[in-house]
């Protein structure tokens, strides 16, 4: 029997996957809180915080779990990037990187812990096919989601049957989040790329997991994603 969704916390709630899993988890009866500095264009129950700031993070989610009585799930699909070879980023724009995909999210989770393992609650991070294969102009995005890669491996380890924890591994998407690169790294025209809300139906997939029922590690690509495998 699938497990309901209760409340979960969605990071980077506001736009592209993490909007898409808010829609679903509502869909599917759940109750979506997000996290983001933007606020959500469909009234959903939000936290205004800049994920960067680690402490800022962790003190969001403690003002959601005491709104909402505890938490049953965190998805932390917040991510940015800063495209380019090494010397020609700016060192404030390649640490935003880090600060947002990787130390966003170990803050976030490390704040929820305690709520979750009241609630036998689960946990999906949010990493992508460049957590798992490195290509050049990437040296930020490819850290960060290599950082949450490992991260999420040894959670499951550390935490065994006490939380439930899935790490998605995403390939391109339609989403905003090419919009700001140069030319030279959006997506070619003719490139495939997924509809978020096919993602997130994976996302919700995982979260419904029985208790004892554990769906570690799940790829979600275009059928011709080049970045995989």
């Amino acid at each position: 029997m699938s497990a309901e969704l209760g409340t979960v916390l969605v990071t980077g709630g506001a736009s592209g996957l993490g909007a898409a899993v808010a829609d679903a988890v509502a869909r599917e009866g759940g109750t979506p809180v997000v996290l983001d500095r933007a606020q959500p264009d469909d009234g959903l129950a939000w936290e205004r915080v800049d994920l960067a700031d680690p402490r800022a993070a962790e003190a969001a989610v403690a003002r959601v779990a005491e709104r909402h009585g505890g938490l049953d799930a965190v998805v932390t699909a917040a991510g940015i990037d800063a495209c380019g070879e090494l010397p020609d980023i700016e060192p404030e724009a390649w640490d935003q990187v880090i600060m947002v995909n990787l130390l966003g999210t170990v803050s976030v989770v490390r704040a929820a812990l305690p709520h979750l393992e009241r609630s036998h609650g689960r946990v999906v991070t949010v990493a992508s096919t460049l957590g798992l294969r490195a290509l050049p102009a990437a040296t930020a995005y490819c850290a960060s989601k290599f950082g949450v890669v490992g991260f999420t491996r040894a959670l499951a380890l550390e935490l065994g049957d006490r939380v439930g924890v899935t790490m998605l591994v995403p390939g391109g998407m339609r989403t905003r989040f090419f919009d700001d690169r140069p030319e030279e790294f959006k997506p070619a025209p003719d490139q495939r790329l997924n509809d978020p809300s096919e993602v997130a139906d994976a996302v919700v997939f995982a979260l419904r997991r029985p208790p004892g029922v554990e769906l570690r590690e799940l790829v979600i690509t275009p059928s011709a994603e080049p970045s995989w495998p």
